[in-house]
């Protein structure tokens, strides 16, 4: 079986040809796919409701819907533009939830996985603003803005991101602190660590230890594939 690893997708219309792309490779690979794992932002936003979801997301989460239905795992590393991820993750996919980031194990690989957005010990402005956000109070609060409203919201604030150059251009990416925390992990007997967040490849493998970081979707399909404890990234990130 294959294990396939993807982050940093941002899908927000169905018309996109980034999310078009996304269903193709999700169904190139079914009936292969012994996990799915998604490793946050693979939406430019989701609220998750009690009882809706936002009509965008319907094909992807019936594609979802039908990788579970045919035996696949689903994880899920919330990411800073999709957390509360709700009910219809949990219940109705039956998806691993891990808020921030954490442990995996596959084809004899001790995986870590991360979103990226706590990489830098040191970023304790965005820290505070992400524990208010993650608060039970404010996923009550966030419960309350009904689904139109909330996604006028969204919408908005990306175009005004995209504008001042956030969305999916790419970014700098910190090697130095992200080979320092993925040491760490190395330390805790992890054999791997695997990142988005920064949207730009990296591969950097030593003494049978590898830290992985997707790229963005905008520059072309970004992904991981793991079989038989072996890691294919695409594209293929050049090494030192």
């Amino acid at each position: 079986m294959k294990h396939l690893f993807l982050a940093d997708t941002h899908l927000s219309d169905p018309a996109d040809p980034i999310y078009r792309q996304v269903m193709d490779l999700l169904e190139e690979h079914a009936g292969q796919l012994g996990t799915l794992v998604l490793l946050g932002d693979i939406f430019e936003f989701w609220i998750g409701y009690r009882h809706v979801v936002f009509s965008n997301y319907v094909p992807l989460l019936e594609k979802l819907r039908q990788l579970r239905e045919a035996g696949t795992q689903l994880v899920f590393v919330e990411g800073n533009h999709d957390f509360h991820l709700g009910p219809y993750f949990r219940d109705i996919l039956d998806c691993r939830i891990l808020p921030d980031g954490g442990p995996l194990e596959l084809d004899g690989r001790r995986i870590f996985l991360t979103h990226g957005d706590l990489v830098n010990p040191h970023d304790k402005g965005y820290r505070r603003l992400r524990r208010v956000l993650r608060h039970p109070l404010t996923r009550r609060l966030l419960s309350w803005i009904p689904p139109d409203a909330a996604w006028a919201v969204a919408r908005r604030a990306s175009r005004l991101s995209a504008r001042k150059g956030g969305g999916r251009q790419r970014r700098s990416i910190p090697e130095q602190a992200l080979l320092a925390f993925a040491d760490e992990r190395f330390k805790e007997g992890y054999d791997t660590v695997i990142t988005g967040h920064f949207h730009v490849p990296l591969q950097r493998c030593r003494d049978g230890k590898c830290l992985l970081a997707l790229g963005d979707w905008g520059h072309g399909p970004s992904f991981i594939l793991l079989e038989q404890g072996a890691f294919t990234c695409y594209p293929d990130a050049p090494s030192p």
